[in-house]
């Protein structure tokens, strides 16, 4: 047993090998090789595979697929108590995804540097999101901030609102 294992258990294990098993069958179906099972109280509650070429969609990641999924069967924008298992260590966009759905744990098979191997990196994106907006690969101007600023004045002043 390797320091990693300490605390995972035989079921951790068997929804991390969901994972694996749908990113392999993914690759086998023409998408990218990731997959996502999320789980809460040891029921899987949905699952996602990496559909961006198939999809025409920068955004269907395996883990973004597999929240949207779960959100829609819960009928919750929150996934609190739920766990991720990953076939991957989550890309910048799919870890902020998973915190902002409130995700609890995360459990992940390759790292970012295994898929940097095979040119799914990200570090570029982690570059970025550490510089000046001015000083990004792309051009980034902030403009029109007062005129913007009213939704967020409209937002504030909502009584009925739900926080997220």
């Amino acid at each position: 047993m390797t320091p990693e294992d300490t605390h995972i258990s035989n079921q951790d294990r068997a929804f991390m090998q969901r994972a694996i098993d749908l990113s392999i069958e993914n690759v086998a179906n023409g998408g990218g090789p990731f997959g996502a099972v999320i789980v809460r109280d040891g029921e899987i509650i949905a699952t996602g595979v990496n559909r961006v070429t198939a999809n025409n969609d920068p955004t269907a990641h395996a883990e973004v697929n597999a929240i949207r999924a779960a959100c829609s069967r819960l009928a919750s924008f929150k996934l609190t108590g739920c766990t991720i298992y990953t076939s991957c260590e989550p890309c910048p966009m799919c870890l902020s995804a998973i915190y902002w759905a409130g995700i609890s744990r995360i459990f992940y098979g390759n790292t970012k540097e295994d898929a940097e191997a095979i040119h799914f990196g990200d570090k570029f994106i982690y570059e970025e999101i550490d510089r000046e907006p001015a000083t990004r690969s792309i051009p980034t101007r902030m403009m029109m901030r007062e005129q913007a600023l009213r939704a967020f004045r409209a937002w504030e002043a909502k009584t009925d609102k739900i926080e997220y």
